[in-house]
């Protein structure tokens, strides 16, 4: 597994800085019919990143972002090891300029996560996990130190836009945390979670593209999150999930608790 993080990173960190950069803030946008952004550059990377793929290892299946509803839904229900790919997470903001994106990549197998990579090549950040390395940031250990805040001490990193009114509309007025961000890559936002650059984290609706890799890099990391139904976030499925999550135990079992969310039984 070592040996494939090695090589991941051959083919992603190239991708991203030869297709990604040059195209930073150079790019023309199209909507897709979600309302998503969509830039030439997501479909450069994903294409030079699936081949690459097939050709270290043809018996993994490739599911990429910007494939339909229909491909994606049959690859996830073939059982097959299958390579999970967001080849620009953070494409509205990489056309506007704003220096907040990655690639997130992520090998799913028996429906679980098998290991996770995300590249921030502006800040030539790669984060990785693995079951027998653990999390890993630019080839070193990355493990979440116990904060010591207390909830109203916290910077929250948070998207309201896919909360529901009330949840939305509760935080703003009753703020439980010191302040509170929205950077607009939820990939990148598991992994600065899990460098400590944030405390508490809350998402409406994220795709399993969006999620696989940072959610499993941050729990490889020491970090606590779950869904607002108090579920276990990755599913092998289309199914968008929501996503709560703290930087230790003491913070999440808070921050859940403001949230009213009931434990599992």
């Amino acid at each position: 597994m070592s040996r494939s993080l090695t090589v991941l990173e051959d083919i992603i960190i190239p991708a991203a800085q030869q297709e990604l950069l040059p195209r930073f803030a150079r790019v023309e946008r199209q909507h897709k019919r979600d309302g998503s952004v969509l830039t030439e550059a997501d479909l450069a990377v994903q294409s030079r990143i699936a081949a690459h793929l097939q050709q270290q290892w043809p018996e993994t299946v490739f599911l990429g972002e910007e494939m339909t509803a229909k491909e994606q839904s049959a690859l996830l229900a073939g059982g097959q090891p299958l390579w999970c790919l967001d080849p620009l997470d953070g494409t509205s903001n990489f056309a506007a300029g704003i220096p907040y994106f990655c690639v997130s990549l992520a090998l799913l197998q028996q429906g679980e996560v098998r290991l996770g990579i995300v590249y921030d090549p502006l800040r030539e950040e790669c984060f990785t996990a693995s079951h027998e390395q653990g999390a890993r940031l630019n080839g070193e250990p990355l493990r979440i130190k116990p904060s010591g805040l207390e909830l109203r001490q916290t910077t929250a990193l948070i998207d309201f836009k896919r909360l529901e009114k009330d949840l939305a509309t509760r935080l703003v007025t009753e703020q439980p945390y010191a302040s509170q961000r929205s950077f607009g890559s939820v990939a990148l936002d598991w992994c600065w979670l899990a460098a400590g650059r944030c405390h508490v984290y809350l998402h409406g609706r994220s795709n399993i593209w969006d999620y696989a890799a940072g959610n499993y890099i941050f729990h490889a990391a020491g970090g606590y999150s779950s869904t607002l139904d108090a579920e276990a976030i990755f599913t092998h499925t289309l199914t968008p999930r929501s996503s709560v999550a703290a930087v230790d135990p003491s913070l999440f079992a808070a921050w859940t608790k403001w949230l009213a969310i009931t434990p599992a039984e």
